[in-house]
């Protein structure tokens, strides 16, 4: 069989299908109403064409449609926005991608010479996920750096492996401050924003915008429920996930790595080193790894890069081949969007689009969970609980919410099945100390949870008696 001929073939099939928006909203529509999402966009862009079409309402029902401008609270695909904004930096030389950010900020005191914006952005910088911050709010993000990036926040040594993070977010956007002389609002907005094209709308900011916001839901497959949920973005929090995005807008962004990129605004060496996955950054359970603000995807003999994020009560994600000149994305106002996304994956790969769910990878046989992986873990102001089910399979709970049930592995890796949004998984991985053996954390989503202190003081008490 001559596979040219079929790789044209589908080539072909694909163009055609770009041509016709009626296949992608009946698309949309259907999977919409199969995940209960009230409302969605997505985006599709190849070879400087872009389709986009919209489903369902902006708020479950309020009887206003999404538009292709409707904003959607995108969570954490604002960290691709911030990380993208920190490498025009870099690319002016205004920033160093390894220099120790205390050359820059004094706040960060003792931790200066071990945080680098290198770990930073590929969350290796060992910081937790959210620090422990109690019911503060604050506005300035020079007084929340000051306050949380401290050695009491640390789940490892800088470096030393990845650790999903937004507080580095939130020290990447003081960077971002402190470098333009302009809050990382107004920086956003003028260096990265306008000149992309894209109207700003910034969640939970007290500043004007013109565009309608997408209401989040929280859907409960199980009961049948829906109910708007209240976005709740702390000011300084904002690098993290304050942004709200249209799937076009999010095509945009992936646009400066598509052909010649846009190297008026990010040059091409700078695009790619984001694209670039770093050695040690292993988000288990999130991606196959993470580059500069970009996490990477394996599909086959393709990779693409992109970012997930969960809002309140929405999800966004957005995907990119620079080598095959594809950007994807989609917008949801629910939390049941990802499993949404994940068929919408395979239905573009049956299409002829190279691209295929992300499934976290587990090997091993399944086994009776060992009684060293019951336990609490902690990561910031979170709170895993791990026990040891009678028939051997794992309960897990966070701050005393179940998470589900999961089977563990000869390797200690598991993978949960979310309760309320059954199409949802995460993958897990207990973590062995390498001088004792004991079971010293456990990386869930891709964030490392601690053992607590006095758990793991009993432990060692029962290896030495």
């Amino acid at each position: 069989m001559d596979w040219r001929k079929v790789e044209r073939v589908a080539d072909t099939r694909t163009e055609a299908r770009l041509q016709d928006a009626d296949l992608f909203s009946d698309l949309l529509v259907r999977l919409a109403g199969k995940h209960r999402v009230p409302g969605a966009q997505l985006a599709v862009r190849h070879h400087g064409e872009t389709v986009a079409v919209e489903a369902g309402e902006q708020a479950v029902g309020g009887g206003r449609h999404v538009t292709g401008e409707t904003a959607f609270p995108t969570g954490s695909v604002s960290k691709a926005f911030t990380a993208t904004l920190a490498m025009i930096l870099v690319a002016d030389d205004d920033l160093d991608l390894d220099a120790p950010v205390g050359e820059v900020l004094p706040e960060v005191d003792e931790l200066g010479d071990e945080f680098t914006l290198r770990r930073i952005l590929s969350h290796t910088s060992g910081l937790t996920a959210d620090p422990r911050s109690g019911d503060a709010e604050y506005g300035s993000l020079r007084r929340y750096v000051l306050d949380h990036c401290r050695p009491a926040n640390l789940m490892q040594p800088p470096g030393a492996a990845f650790s999903y993070s937004n507080l580095g977010y939130v020290l990447t956007g003081r960077l971002v401050e402190v470098i333009t002389g302009m809050s990382w609002w107004d920086a956003m907005e003028s260096v990265l924003l306008r000149p992309l094209g894209i109207d700003p709308v910034f969640v939970g900011a007290r500043l004007p915008h013109r565009r309608r916001v997408a209401a989040g839901h929280s859907v409960n497959k199980v009961t049948g429920r829906t109910r708007p949920v209240r976005q709740s973005v702390d000011e300084a929090e904002a690098p993290a996930g304050a942004l709200a995005m249209s799937a076009t807008d999010l095509v945009r962004l992936g646009s400066m790595h598509l052909g010649g990129g846009l190297p008026g605004l990010l040059p091409a060496d700078q695009a790619a080193w984001m694209r670039e996955p770093v050695t040690g950054a292993e988000p288990f359970g999130l991606a196959d790894g993470w580059g500069l603000g970009l996490a990477t995807f394996r599909s086959g003999e393709t990779t693409w890069v992109g970012h997930d994020g969960n809002g309140d009560g929405t999800s966004c994600h957005f995907r990119i081949d620079p080598a095959g000149d594809w950007a994807i994305a989609m917008t949801s106002n629910a939390n049941t969007g990802y499993g949404m996304w994940q068929e919408l994956l395979g239905e573009l790969g049956a299409a002829g689009i190279p691209i295929e769910p992300y499934q976290p990878v587990t090997s091993g046989r399944a086994i009776r969970a060992p009684l060293a992986c019951a336990g609490t873990y902690g990561n910031g102001d979170v709170q895993y609980e791990v026990s040891i089910r009678p028939d051997g399979r794992l309960d897990l709970a966070a701050d005393g919410d179940s998470l589900g049930q999961a089977s563990c592995h000869d390797d200690l890796t598991f993978v949960l099945r979310d309760p309320a949004t059954p199409d949802q998984t995460f993958a897990g991985r207990f973590w062995q100390d390498g001088s004792t053996g004991l079971v010293d954390g456990v990386q869930l989503a891709g964030r490392l949870a601690r053992r607590c202190a006095r758990a793991r003081q009993a432990d060692r008490q029962r290896l030495t008696a």
